[in-house]
């Protein structure tokens, strides 16, 4: 014990990677929301689709709070992983009181109680480990500094609102977030970050991206439960599956390539900046359309796991169907925000993209479940074999042979 307390942290190299304790983090980090996907598919209403927003932000904040430290120091080595254990704990009961995260008197603690204390728990564990590799870096710790006055002030309504009920709670819990996300701003732009490893923070972002589609897979399973054998069940899982590979592809196979290009060539003094608009910031879109689309999905499959016809299956409700669409419409404007930052010319294809799937939305309100998806599914179809012929962003490695 004594010998963790007492070693120094190791700081990482430009070349650093992500650690397989960093990949650890990430899996519990997934599975607070998934239970996100729990929460709101109960059913799905627009205020739940809010309120779960709302958590999906402040994890958000949470998790690239620890990418940040990671790409500091190493994540696996001294005092850091210790401190990085309890603050995944927190994490995980953060995750386990989810679906009842705006319910009270269900325990001796209310379950909103619980998840306010977990989230300030792993806050305050990243303050004290950041501070405690920052020794020695005075501008790390007046940027530290700057961000503690505002994570203090966030606490407030934060613990506020798990004692209220409703909408003051979402007001309250919403007002925590903007507080807690000012303060990164306003930190970011007086002082500034210091982003050491370009390589280990595009990486980060890329692994939680794809663990998020894979746990997406899980709500089609939910969805569909015992009635998977059935011919429309099965097809709307198939779907799915299509969906999940074609988000894959039109993030990774190309945008993913630009952004951290250049991130890697921008001036070191830049790569901050830069690392927290096109990555901290505008990915959040890219995580949150996956999510949404995984709670349309798994709505798809609940209506045709009930054994009628899917042709005589009733349309979707709204709050699903925006669920659904909405998801892949934040899915493809966060690749427009993403790229801007970067300096790369984005193309029309991603604005006219965006836009397309926001005209269908209110034809698939129309259309029997199965059917809105599978428009969804030729849509994504569509945009990934257009941007595999076309080569999508411009991408600064195309062309190029990689030293063997």
């Amino acid at each position: 014990m004594k010998k963790i307390f007492r070693s120094r942290p190791i700081m990482t190299e430009e070349t650093h990677r992500a650690t397989s304790f960093e990949i650890f983090f990430d899996l519990v980090f997934v599975f607070a929301l998934t239970r996100i996907i729990s929460f709101m598919g109960r059913p799905p209403t627009f205020l739940t689709m809010a309120q779960g927003l709302v958590l999906l932000l402040l994890l958000w904040m949470a998790w690239t709070n620890y990418t940040w430290l990671g790409n500091l120091v190493r994540a696996d080595v001294g005092l850091v992983p210790a401190g990085t254990i309890v603050a995944m704990a927190a994490i995980f009961v953060t995750a386990l009181v989810i679906p009842n995260a705006w319910r009270h008197g269900n325990g001796i603690v209310d379950a909103p109680v619980i998840l306010a204390l977990a989230y300030i728990v792993q806050r305050v564990l990243h303050l004290a480990l950041t501070f405690h590799v920052a020794a020695g870096d005075r501008q790390l710790r007046t940027t530290l500094r700057l961000y503690t006055t505002t994570a203090i002030l966030a606490g407030i309504p934060l613990l506020l609102g798990a004692t209220f009920h409703g909408t003051a709670q979402t007001l309250l819990w919403a007002g925590a977030f903007a507080i807690e996300f000012s303060g990164g701003v306003i930190a970011s732009a007086l002082s500034g970050w210091r982003l050491r490893s370009p390589s280990h923070f595009t990486e980060r972002h890329g692994l939680v991206l794809i663990i998020a589609l894979g746990e997406s897979l899980i709500s089609a399973g939910t969805g569909a439960e015992l009635a998977v054998t059935r011919g429309p069940v099965l097809l709307a899982a198939l779907l799915a599956f299509t969906n999940a590979v074609c988000l894959w592809r039109l993030y990774f196979k190309n945008t993913a390539i630009v952004a951290g290009h250049a991130l890697e060539t921008v001036p070191s003094a830049q790569r901050g900046r830069l690392a927290t608009n096109a990555y901290s910031l505008a990915h959040f879109p890219l995580i949150a359309g996956v999510i949404y689309t995984a709670l349309g999905i798994e709505q798809v499959l609940a209506h045709l796991a009930h054994g009628r016809p899917w042709h005589t299956t009733p349309p979707l409700d709204w709050a699903s169907t925006v669920a659904l669409y909405g998801g892949v419409i934040l899915y493809c404007a966060g690749r427009v925000l993403f790229l801007r930052p970067t300096g790369q010319s984005t193309p029309r294809a991603q604005i006219v993209a965006t836009c397309v799937v926001l005209l269908l939305l209110p034809a698939a309100r129309s259309l029997p479940a199965l059917a809105a998806l599978g428009l969804l599914t030729a849509f994504l179809v569509a945009l990934a074999s257009y941007e595999l012929v076309s080569g999508g962003p411009r991408n600064p490695m195309a062309g190029k042979v990689t030293p063997s």
